[in-house]
């Protein structure tokens, strides 16, 4: 269901957040204060192209934005895939957004990212269903009629035909796969030859982080052999003087532990002292030995650097070519293992999938049959229903036709066929499709009539704009009592002029224009209680200080 809607500078509307309740939401309000303001807003966020000049003038852009609850099954629509790695996997809401600029450009946004119109269609689709007098793309398109369909079927038809697209979207992937085999078979040789080059030359370079950081290391140390060497040739001299003469702080520190040595045992206080000496020239021939032993090092293995310097380019030359580090070249290796096996073993696949392709295209065909089965049975159902519902809705003799038609390409996503509504709407009148039989207000009853007969079928939210126009008194009363039936397990939004329909609704809003400085503003709350009534005695035609009026309305509203 939707949440919560929120709109900022949309042609009247400067800033309005609407929360809606479940069940059946009635938006009123007099004719010009901005009704279809709030249709457009709705149809933006499914996708919809924004009317020219929508921004509210003064304003630099305009906003909608939508929070939906996510539907548990929306997230395994195949279709959805890429949009489903955007959600965190906890996530109970889903918020689409729209933003219009004042020059016309518009950008479209899921859980607040950056998407595209046809994501907030992809997605609009299915979150909401919207219809309105003159919006009636939805119950026209052929995908939304099957949904009628099969929702009039039952829970049993539309699991089978979850069970049928999963079929269809193997088949279609094993299709796809099968003919990718076969446009390489071709160049089957020429990339087996490349990926085996690719992968000899990783394997024989043997890339290892660890060693090329110790070979980092090392080439710093080579690069400036000669100022170590000298560095330490020069502390090796200070501590041990030249070609070990005793000279250098090792021989004045010797000197100095002989003199002590002298009277070793006569004062104990000087006694610690020799030994700290001591221990101190012990320490000077160690780090003299070290600076030898480093020095000998350093001398070693002529052309050591230009070893080092061949390693780590060809270490290097892989990284560029394959992802730029080393764990990247270690997965092209795999890549290239895995590509390896699958065309030496083509022929082998081939032939597995050609059986797993043949199995599920079988799986399919039974299933579509018995799709077909139940949608011709439940056509028959339907078109009798659906007469009985038109006739409480003032549409006496009027009648629907279901037409099943083979699908264009044999398997579609939903069946092997297409769904084709046809209406009279007169006794003796031939049959028409239904985006050509009927004026507004007859497609308007026709739309109550055909919406929500099944269990489950389509979107949560159902949207009316203006669908009573051009009925009143009983019949107004019938259209108002099956909003409030499809409310029962659904969230109905329905934008009306009708008494009947606003007192059986269990949230109502209501849209004021006001004039304010010059310029027209329109804003939109939710009114209860003497509101409420206030407004049941407006949409009656009568003065607010109509006494009859008020006991007529919440006479209406009692009986809701």
């Amino acid at each position: 269901m939707l949440h919560e809607l929120r709109i900022e500078n949309l042609l009247l509307i400067e800033c309005a957040e609407l929360r809606f309740a479940g069940g059946l939401n009635a938006i009123t309000g007099e004719t010009g204060a901005g009704k279809t303001i709030l249709a457009h807003s709705l149809d933006l966020l499914m996708g919809g192209k924004a009317r020219p000049q929508i921004v509210r003038p003064g304003a630099d852009e305009a906003y909608v934005e939508g929070v939906f609850a996510l539907p548990e099954e929306l997230l395994a629509d195949p279709e959805l895939a890429e949009l489903r790695e955007r959600l965190p996997a906890d996530s109970d809401e889903i918020v689409l957004g729209r933003r219009i600029a004042a020059s016309g450009r518009t950008s479209a946004f899921v859980q607040r990212r950056s998407a595209s119109a046809s994501d907030l269609r992809a997605l609009g689709s299915r979150l909401l269903a919207f219809y309105g007098q003159h919006e009636h793309r939805r119950l026209v398109l052929a995908s939304a009629q099957l949904e009628i369909l099969d929702g009039f079927a039952g829970a049993e038809q539309l699991e089978r035909r979850r069970r049928y697209r999963d079929t269809h979207a193997e088949v279609v992937a094993r299709s796809r796969e099968l003919a990718a085999l076969g446009e390489r078979e071709g160049a089957r040789e020429r990339d087996l030859d490349l990926f085996r080059f690719e992968l000899a030359e990783i394997e024989a370079a043997a890339p290892d982080s660890d060693e090329e950081r110790e070979l980092e290391a090392e080439r710093e140390r080579l690069r400036h052999a000669e100022g170590l060497r000298a560095a330490a040739s020069a502390a090796l001299a200070a501590i041990a003087g030249a070609e070990d003469d005793l000279g250098g702080a090792r021989g004045l520190l010797g000197g100095a532990d002989a003199d002590l040595a002298a009277v070793d045992g006569v004062d104990g206080s000087l006694d610690a002292i020799t030994e700290r000496v001591r221990a101190a020239t012990l320490e000077l021939d160690d780090a003299a030995s070290a600076l030898r032993s480093y020095l000998d090092g350093i001398e070693a293995e002529p052309g050591r650097l230009e070893l080092i310097e061949e390693r780590l380019l060809a270490v290097d030359r892989l990284k560029r070519k394959h992802g730029g580090s080393i764990e990247a070249v270690l997965s092209h290796g795999e890549h290239c293992r895995a590509e390896i096996d699958r065309l030496e073993n083509a022929e082998q696949l081939t032939g597995e999938l050609e059986r797993r392709l043949a199995q599920a295209s079988r799986r399919r065909a039974g299933l579509a049959g018995e799709l077909g089965e139940a949608r011709k049975e439940a056509a028959r159902r339907l078109s009798k229903r659906v007469a009985a519902e038109l006739a409480e809705l003032a549409m006496e003799g009027a009648s629907v036709e279901v037409s099943l038609h083979p699908h264009p390409d044999g398997f579609g996503p939903n069946g092997s066929e297409t769904v084709e509504l046809r209406v009279a709407t007169n006794p003796g009148i031939p049959a028409s499709p239904l985006r050509d039989a009927a004026s507004g207000g007859e497609l308007s009853r026709i739309m109550l009539a055909l919406t929500g007969l099944g269990p489950g079928a389509g979107a949560g939210t159902l949207v009316f704009d203006e669908i009573d126009a051009g009925i009143g008194g009983h019949t107004a009363r019938s259209a108002a009592e099956r909003l409030r039936r499809l409310g029962a397990d659904r969230q109905v939004i329905c934008i009306t002029h009708l008494p009947q329909v606003a007192s059986l609704a269990g949230a109502h809003f209501r849209i004021e224009k006001r004039a304010h400085a010059g310029q027209a503003r329109a804003s939109v709350d939710r009114v209860d209680g003497d509101e409420l009534v206030a407004e049941i005695v407006r949409m009656l035609g009568a003065e607010q200080n109509d006494e009859a009026a008020s006991r007529h309305a919440r006479e209406l509203l009692a009986a809701a």
